[in-house]
């Protein structure tokens, strides 16, 4: 028997089989891929339903790499915009772009283009009657004085409000649907040739160039609105926020929103028990 023979053949063998196994090896050491969620805490100090909005000292104090929403033009707020962003938050400024507010600086430049009677919710606000009036210009200004003061995001409010038969019949809205899409088309198309992002508010429906949408949603009324336009945005990357009003049980509804879209979504509830906004993704 020719034994060198089979040395060297066990030899080669055992050299390959190890060959292998550093192989193996080596790939396990490639990176691995994780896929982390997008949602982002969200705080809300411009606006709230039945309690008190997120004040300015805990928005300070608290908000990290989140989206910040602020009233723009009320006295002291904007000069804290920049410490807000310092801390990693995208801030965003709350306008009306469907009605006219008393209370407001320009009230009485956007006046003569708002209809006679105050809306029945909201008794110091006016909807805007047509859009094919100086209406653009005034809030093309406030546009302005919001990039001045470097907010990220530009909230858009009431940008539904001529496309409800009932209101332009009761309160005489001359604009149409077709109207009032292409007046927050061109604002939104404003508001990025100033450097900053449209944020949706409650409808998505001729809204694609729009950067994100927050909805409002109640304990009696929640998933109101068009589940497939909020999951079209979602899928496209885009920042969606659900602000949800007066719940005993935040966590549980949150839970119940991830379930009908993803871990993407983002989520603040005003909490029912502690009478005030909860923050979620921290």
């Amino acid at each position: 028997m020719n034994y060198p023979l089979i040395i060297t053949f066990l030899f080669l063998f055992v050299s390959c089989a190890s060959d292998e196994s550093v192989d193996a090896t080596d790939n396990s050491d490639d990176p691995i891929t994780t896929v982390e969620s997008a949602a982002i805490p969200v705080y809300n100090q411009a606006y709230q339903e039945n309690f008190e909005a997120d004040k300015i000292s805990t928005i300070l104090s608290t908000a990290k790499n989140g989206y910040v929403l602020l009233d723009p033009f009320q006295d002291g707020v904007t000069d804290h915009v920049a410490a807000i962003q310092a801390n990693g938050n995208q801030v965003g400024a709350y306008i009306s772009i469907g009605t006219g507010e008393t209370y407001r600086e320009d009230y009485e430049q956007i006046k003569p283009y708002l209809v006679a009677t105050p809306w029945g919710e909201w008794p110091d606000e006016f909807f805007i009657k047509e859009t094919t009036t100086g209406v653009l210009e005034v809030m093309k200004a406030r546009i302005d004085k919001i990039a001045a003061r470097g907010f990220d995001w530009v909230e858009f409010d009431n940008m539904d409000w001529a496309f409800d038969d009932e209101s332009r019949a009761t309160y005489g809205i001359i604009a149409t649907e077709t109207d009032g899409a292409a007046y927050y088309q061109e604002l939104c198309d404003y508001v990025h040739s100033k450097g900053m992002k449209c944020m949706a508010k409650n409808r998505v429906e001729d809204a694609t160039d729009f950067d994100g949408v927050l909805y409002e949603s109640y304990s009696d009324e929640k998933n109101w609105w068009d589940q497939s336009g909020a999951q079209s945005f979602l899928d496209a990357g885009k920042l969606v926020i659900i602000n949800h009003y007066n719940e005993k049980s935040c966590g549980e509804v949150y839970s119940e929103y991830k379930g009908i879209y993803n871990d993407d979504l983002s989520f603040i509830c005003e909490d029912a028990i502690l009478k005030k906004y909860v923050h979620f993704n921290e």
